[in-house]
This record gives C-alpha cells, structure tokens and sequence, in this order.
C-alpha cells in the first residue's frame, strides 16, 4: 500500500467524501452516528417543543439556543496562540457496525493482504460471538476520529486507529484530543457567536473636529452567551460561556484622541460606553473619541473590538477558564470641520 500512516488511511475516506461533496454532492457531509455503516457523523439540526436548537457535527452535539443571533454575529478570535482542537476522537461506531464498515475494505483487497491479516487479527474477526468485541455490545464503543471541516493546521494530526472504551472509562489518556470535558469545551468555544460591534455615536450622521464623540453598545445585546457540546452516548457535555469585558476604540487616525485614554471602555453596569444624552454637550464621554482634523471627502475607519472573558463548566465538576476572545468591525466615521457663521 502507499507509505502513509494506518492512522492517516483512516482520513482518508473522509476527506475524499468533502472534497467530492464540495465539488457538487448534496448539502450534507457524513452519517450520524448509529445511522450509517460509515460510522460519519451528519451535519443536522433538532428543535424540540421549548425551541432548543441541537445541531450534531462529528459525534459532538451542540446546544445553540443561547448563542448569540443576528445578521453581523461572528466567530470569537483567540487572545493567545491558543486555538480549539482541530480534530478529535469521539464513539463513533458500535462492533457490529465496525464490522460493517471493515469487512467490505478488506474484502476488496484494495489495502494489501499483509494489511488486511493484520487488521481482521487486531479485530478478532474470524470469531463470529465475540470478534469486534461484539460480546460487548452496549456496553462500549470504538472511538474513531473527527475533523473540523474548515481543515484548520493540525486536522490531520488525529492518526489513532480505532480503539475501543468501556462505558463509564475515560478514554486512554495518551491520546491527545479524545473527548472529555475539556476537549468539549474547547470545541463549544469554537461554536461560539457573539453579537457584531457597530458602535452607535452621538453625533451621529457627522462629528465635528474637535467635539468628543460619544461611544457606546447595545446593553441589550451585549450580554453571556454560551453553547454547550456532549456527547450522549456516554454522558459527556461542556459549556463554554463568553462574558463582554471591554470595547477597544481605535479612530482609524493617530489625529485623535480617545475617552478614556486607554481606549479600553470597560464594561459597567451591564453595559459599554453611556448614550449621549442633551445637556452632555460639554461633559467628557465615558467612552469616545475626539478628532482633531476632518475626513475631507472621505472617512475615517473607526474600529470596535469588544473582548469576551471565556470560562467552562462541564460533567463531574469540571471547569476552568479558556484564553479571551475578541470579536471587532470598522465603520466610517464623518469628521467635518465646525463652520463659523458671519454676522
């Protein structure tokens, strides 16, 4: 067979299977678990009667119903260099439908008779009562790896072969990425969709050269979200919650100052910034920017990026925190100059 890893033969269908799916197959990747013979997992989603919406995706499922919603929601950006598993290991078949799944393999020889000896020994295939571990039947699964279909570096890193654990065991613990509770929330972190950050401004059609700016959000969007992922066939769940922290202001010009210096607005009260009410015309803005020259004819991209504090809860206890998250967007910003009227 091609030099490549046991491990590695085991992606390949996969990634066979999207790439032909890409190129024009039907709107669907892989099936669910316990609902196919290639032990995939489906991309679909379930709203039960109180409006929970659980979507499945590479033998995690995934609560959504508090994530965040809207037209401009967006993907969380690590901090740090840390990023979400880009692939995993998860059950994903029961012995009889491994032994579905392999027996047509070996049979069409297509991976060398050396290979297949191998692998019908490691499986005990030959015996019908207990190859596969089918004397074990509900009492475990054989774990298999998932991909993150955005092929992030490292999604090819998953290269075990099936391995089989018992219910209630945790998964071997020499190998990277098997899902548990901290695994999981690394995947619901990925999940994660915060509410966009167009920050309303008072002036708000144009600002004038010189007059502060008043910044702020909607406190009513700008509040936790979370998602949870599990894994029901063994009772194993994560949820991963991002908490608004703090609105960076950068004016899209160093010709301008910003409310507080820092430029950092922290979250207070529930909110960021304050809205500009009448009478406020001379205070300083809790969160703003002062520009000290026009756009002229143009604009000035002002950017927003709120920081979302990220921690998890997840079976038997666990939990911790995950690396914060930021989320940004530029608008343009009309700065004229104030026009003196002669009398």
């Amino acid at each position: 067979m091609p030099a490549m890893s046991r491990g590695n033969y085991l992606l390949v269908p996969a990634v066979l299977a999207a790439l032909i799916l890409g190129a024009g197959g039907p709107a669907h990747a892989e099936k669910g678990f316990g609902g196919g013979t290639d032990g995939q997992t489906e991309q679909r989603a379930d709203t039960s009667d109180d409006g929970t919406v659980s979507v499945t995706v590479g033998g995690v499922v995934f609560d959504r119903s508090k994530n965040g919603g809207g037209d401009s929601v967006g993907a969380l950006t690590s901090s740090t260099s840390w990023s979400p598993p880009p692939c995993w290991y998860a059950p994903k078949y029961t012995p009889e439908q491994l032994q579905k799944y392999l027996e047509p393999i070996w049979e069409a020889g297509s991976t060398g008779y050396e290979w297949d000896a191998d692998q019908r020994e490691k499986y005990n295939a030959d015996d019908e009562k207990k190859g596969f571990n089918k004397d074990k039947s509900g009492k475990g699964y054989w774990w298999g790896s998932y991909v993150d279909k955005s092929y992030p570096p490292g999604w090819d890193s998953c290269d075990e072969d099936y391995f089989w654990v018992d219910l209630g065991d945790p998964p071997p613990a020499d190998i990277e990425n098997a899902v548990t509770p901290e695994v999981l929330a690394g995947l619901a972190y990925a999940k994660i969709r915060v509410p966009g950050t167009e920050v309303t401004l008072a002036p708000a059609e144009a600002t004038k050269v010189n007059l502060p700016t008043w910044a702020w959000l909607d406190g009513a969007e700008f509040k936790p979200v979370s998602v949870t992922a599990s894994v029901p066939e063994i009772g194993v769940e994560a949820t991963a919650t991002a908490e608004p922290v703090s609105l960076r202001i950068e004016p899209g010009t160093p010709d301008a100052e910003v409310y507080p210096a820092s430029g950092v607005c922290e979250i207070k009260d529930g909110r960021i910034g304050e809205p500009y009410a009448k009478g406020k015309a001379n205070d300083t803005p809790p969160c703003g920017v002062k520009y000290l020259r026009s756009s002229g004819d143009g604009t000035f991209p002002l950017r927003a990026t709120v920081t979302w504090e990220i921690h998890w809860t997840g079976s038997g206890g666990a939990g911790g925190d995950l690396p914060d998250g930021t989320f940004g967007a530029t608008q343009d910003v009309v700065v004229q100059e104030i026009q003196a009227v002669n009398r």
